[in-house]
C-alpha cells in the first residue's frame, strides 16, 4: 500500500515538474514575441508617419509649420494618434470579454491610479520622447531606449532600497557601453544635428519608462493585467492628445494648432490605416509582456521584452528600409553590435544567464 502511495506521489510530483517547466517555457516565447512586436510596432508607427497629411508635415509642402512644430508637435501627435488606437483596441478587448466594469471601477482605486501615474510618465514623456527620437535618429534611438531596464534597477535601488548587485551592476555596464557605442556613431563629425538630439530625445524616454516601470510594479501586481494595460492606454492616448498637444502649441504660440493638426491627422485615410495596424500591435505587445511577467517573474519577463533593442532596427531595417524602400534605415555594423551587446546586457541585469541552461538541463532530464 505504502509502496503505491508512493509511487503516486512520485508521478504527481514529475506531473507538476512538468507543467510547471512547459508554463515556464511558454512565457519566455510570450516574452519573446512581446518584444518582436514591440519592435514591429516601431516599424509601422515610423509608416504610418510617413503617408498621407504627414508626409506633407516631414516633406516639402510642410505649410508653413515651424521646425518646432514639426519635430514636437507632430512627433508627439504621432504618439497620440497611436496611443487612441491602441486605447481603442483595449478597450474592445475588455468589452467582449464582459470586463468594461471592471475597467471603470477601477479607474478609482489606489492601484488603478498607480497604473494612470505610470502611464503619465511613460506616455506624455517616455512614449512622445521615443517617437520624436525616431523621427530624428532612426534606428539608432531604439537601443537608447532600452536602457530603461538598468535605469529601472537603479531607480528601484534608489527609491525603494532594492538588491543591486555585481551582476545586475555589470549588466548596467553592458548597457551603457552598448548606448556609447551607438552614441560614438551618432556623434560622429558627419552626423546631423538631428541624429545627435535625437539619441539625447531618446535616452529621455529610457528615463520615462524606468520610472514608469517601478511606479507601475506596485498597481499591475493587484489587478487584471488586461484591465491595467486599459487603463494604460487610455491614460497615455487622452494625456498626449488633451494635455501635452495643447501645451506645446501654446510654447509654440497657438494653442488651438495642436487641435487643428489632429484633425488632419484623425482623417488622413492612408495614414490611419498604418496607425490603426501600429495600434494593434502596441496592444497585443503590452499585453504579452504582462502575461509574460505573470508567467515566469518580472526580472525575466523585462529581459524578454527588452530584445525589442534588437527586433527594433531589424523590424524598421526590413519593413521601412527593405520592403518600403526608405532611405536612412540600414545600420553599421557597430550598430547591430550594440543592439544585440543591449539585449544581452539587459538580460544580465534582469537574471543570471547561468539559470537558463540549469532550467534546460532540468527540462531535458525530466524528458529523459
Amino acid at each position: 500500500m505504502k509502496e503505491a502511495t508512493s509511487v503516486v506521489n512520485a508521478s504527481a510530483v514529475a506531473a507538476k515538474k512538468k507543467l510547471s517547466s512547459q508554463f515556464f517555457k511558454k512565457g519566455i516565447i510570450i516574452g519573446l514575441l512581446s518584444g518582436l512586436t514591440y519592435g514591429m510596432f516601431s516599424a509601422f508607427l515610423t509608416l504610418g508617419m510617413s503617408k498621407g497629411v504627414w508626409a506633407d508635415w516631414y516633406g516639402d509642402n510642410t505649410g508653413g509649420l515651424s521646425t518646432f512644430v514639426i519635430v514636437f508637435i507632430v512627433g508627439a501627435l504621432g504618439s497620440a494618434v497611436n496611443d487612441i488606437c491602441s486605447a481603442v483596441w483595449a478597450l474592445l478587448n475588455v468589452g467582449l470579454k464582459g470586463k468594461l466594469g471592471d475597467f471603470f471601477r477601477t479607474i478609482n482605486t489606489t492601484p488603478g491610479r498607480m497604473i494612470m501615474l505610470a502611464a503619465l510618465l511613460g506616455g506624455p514623456i517616455a512614449n512622445v520622447s521615443y517617437v520624436v527620437g525616431i523621427q530624428l535618429a532612426g534606428s539608432m534611438a531604439i537601443p537608447i531606449t532600452a536602457l530603461c531596464p538598468a535605469i529601472g534597477a537603479i531607480l528601484g535601488r534608489v527609491l525603494y532600497k532594492q538588491e543591486l548587485n555585481k551582476r545586475m551592476t555589470v549588466g548596467i555596464i553592458i548597457c551603457v557601453a552598448a548606448s556609447v557605442m551607438i552614441g560614438s556613431v551618432g556623434i560622429g563629425g558627419d552626423a546631423a544635428d538631428s541624429v545627435v538630439l535625437g539619441l539625447i530625445i531618446a535616452f529621455v524616454a529610457a528615463l520615462g519608462w524606468g520610472f514608469e516601470g517601478v511606479i507601475a510594479g506596485y498597481g499591475s501586481a493587484m489587478i487584471d493585467t488586461e484591465i491595467g494595460i486599459t487603463i494604460r492606454q487610455v491614460t497615455s492616448g487622452l494625456a498626449n492628445l488633451l494635455i501635452l498637444l495643447p501645451i506645446l502649441g501654446m510654447v509654440e504660440g497657438n494653442a488651438m494648432l495642436s487641435f487643428k493638426l489632429a484633425g488632419q491627422a484623425f482623417t488622413s485615410g492612408p495614414a490611419m490605416i498604418w496607425f490603426a495596424v501600429s495600434g494593434f500591435v502596441a496592444f497585443i505587445s503590452f499585453m504579452w509582456w504582462y502575461k509574460a511577467n505573470s508567467m515566469t517573474g518580472a526580472a525575466l519577463g523585462m529581459a524578454t521584452n527588452g530584445t525589442y533593442s534588437f527586433f527594433g532596427p531589424l523590424s524598421c531595417w526590413l519593413l521601412l528600409g527593405v520592403i518600403g524602400g526608405m532611405e536612412g534605415w540600414g545600420l553599421s555594423v557597430i550598430e547591430w553590435t550594440a543592439a544585440i551587446m543591449m539585449a544581452a546586457g539587459i538580460l544580465v541585469i534582469a537574471m543570471n544567464p547561468m539559470d537558463l541552461f540549469n532550467k534546460k538541463e532540468e527540462i531535458l532530464n525530466e524528458a529523459a
